[in-house]
């Protein structure tokens, strides 16, 4: 029967019949036999097959067999005399399934640049550091749902067609099925979005979080995992035109509540992919940042620390720290403040709640003092923010004063504010960026490079 080579690998035993399919990494003839290292995915190590000559005599498209050529090989594990795996597949049997044009073919046995790689999107799953990658995202994946159905949160499928704007940043990409040649327009010159498909201008979404309440105001517990987009004409490595999201929604729950969940799936996420993942990682430490390991732990296994975000601004102004950008209270963290206050001041991971209200989204909720509301941010080493959230503004009269102070028209969340009409409760959430996570476990550089196709700006390629 057919076995993936991982399997292979670790549980292979001597004297097995296995078929393997996969893709040549690499093809060495000697006099006696041809040796062919074959990789499928399953895992970073390929498995080596040993080709008799006698094979290799009366199979006449063996001449095609080279680096990226699709064959299956049936034979017999062996024990194998070279260095890095007990076991080599001694093969009796192969079928070419696909050749490759050993001329043409662009990944050749050698280093490329990501920035090469990304042209060839199609085949980058290939090499060792995007094959690790998407192993990885893979684990973070199955890691991310194991925590919330094992804690009775149910996975909800918000919209990714919609008419608002969560974040209230104005940076959202336009639906439409106007003929953009000649579009209706109202009298005063602007497009009619009323002769649209949806009857009104629509968007694809930066968020399900306001979605995911209505939901959690009936079932409690819930979280959404899918795409989003926003058209932020950014050219950073840390910004993508459309990434993954995971947003939780807690009813009855408050801002301590939150920052508790939050550590704890950030634990659970890292430990999960460190005991799934541990080859993988281990070529990221070796290859790409030798502190993934640690920083890995230290994620997995430390406490949280906890700041006010006034205790955070006295700290940075005290600290003789060059900073390049201002602190003062009421201005936002940079990056910069970020990463000293986790790297260098708490050394761990820490939570910043309790922001100037000026700072944060209409749905975030306001304190007693007038001035902060009940929003949080964990900061990790290295990266910075990793997860923003709040307890929610279940407040009806406080909700609308906040629209009204963000200049915000309030008829298209009419839904929304009904929420606080019928049956309103404490209720708070947070929103982590998949590919961000993906790229802090890894130590990539680019966060172009933890997504199979990336979305950026001038480029939808693949």
């Amino acid at each position: 029967m057919q076995q993936r080579i991982k399997d292979i690998l670790h549980r292979g035993q001597l004297g097995d019949r296995v078929t393997v399919r996969g893709w040549v990494r690499t093809k060495r003839e000697l006099k006696e036999c041809t040796f062919v290292n074959l990789n499928d995915g399953s895992t970073l190590a390929g498995l080596q097959v040993v080709i008799p000559n006698t094979l290799a005599a009366a199979t006449p498209w063996i001449k095609n067999l080279t680096t990226g050529a699709a064959v299956e090989f049936r034979g017999e594990l062996v024990l194998s005399p070279g260095k890095g795996q007990a076991l080599e597949l001694h093969a009796q049997q192969m079928h070419l399934w696909g050749a490759a044009d050993a001329e043409s073919y662009p990944l050749q046995k050698k280093r490329h640049s990501f920035e090469f790689l990304r042209t060839i999107a199609h085949l980058r799953p290939r090499t060792n550091t995007l094959g690790a990658v998407m192993r990885v995202r893979n684990a973070c994946a199955m890691a991310i749902h194991q925590f919330f159905q094992e804690r009775g949160f149910l996975w909800v499928h918000t919209p990714i067609i919609t008419a608002s704007d969560c974040e209230g940043a104005g940076e959202l990409f336009t639906v439409t099925t106007l003929n953009l040649a000649q579009p209706p327009k109202t009298p005063a010159g602007e497009i009619d979005f009323s002769q649209d498909f949806f009857g009104r201008r629509a968007y694809l979404t930066v968020s399900g979080q306001l979605e995911a309440e209505i939901m959690a105001t009936a079932l409690t517990n819930v979280y959404t995992f899918g795409p989003t987009f926003r058209a932020e004409n950014s050219n950073t490595s840390r910004h993508l035109a459309e990434f993954w999201m995971v947003e939780p929604e807690m009813a009855f729950c408050d801002l301590k509540g939150d920052m508790e969940l939050a550590e704890a799936f950030l634990q659970f996420v890292f430990r999960s992919v460190l005991d799934h993942c541990a080859e993988d990682l281990a070529f990221f430490q070796e290859r790409i940042d030798n502190s993934v390991m640690a920083t890995a732990e230290q994620m997995a296994s430390q406490s949280f620390a906890r700041l006010s975000y006034t205790e955070a601004i006295q700290i940075l102004e005290k600290s003789s720290r060059p900073f390049e950008f201002p602190v003062a209270w009421g201005l936002d963290l940079q990056s910069e403040h970020e990463r000293y206050l986790a790297e260098e001041y708490c050394q761990r991971p820490v939570i910043v709640y309790d922001y100037p209200a000026t700072l944060k989204a209409f749905y975030m909720r306001l304190n007693e003092d007038g001035k902060t509301v009940a929003a949080m941010d964990v900061l990790a080493p290295k990266i910075g923010e990793i997860i923003g959230g709040s307890q929610r503004e279940e407040r009806l009269e406080v909700l609308q004063q906040r629209l009204a102070s963000q200049g915000l028209d309030p008829a298209p969340y009419w839904w929304y504010l009904d929420l606080r009409r019928y049956g309103s409760v404490p209720h708070a959430g947070f929103g982590l960026g998949f590919e961000r996570l993906v790229q802090f476990m890894t130590g990539m550089d680019n966060i172009r490079d933890v997504i199979p196709f990336p979305r950026t700006p001038g480029n939808a390629e693949f």
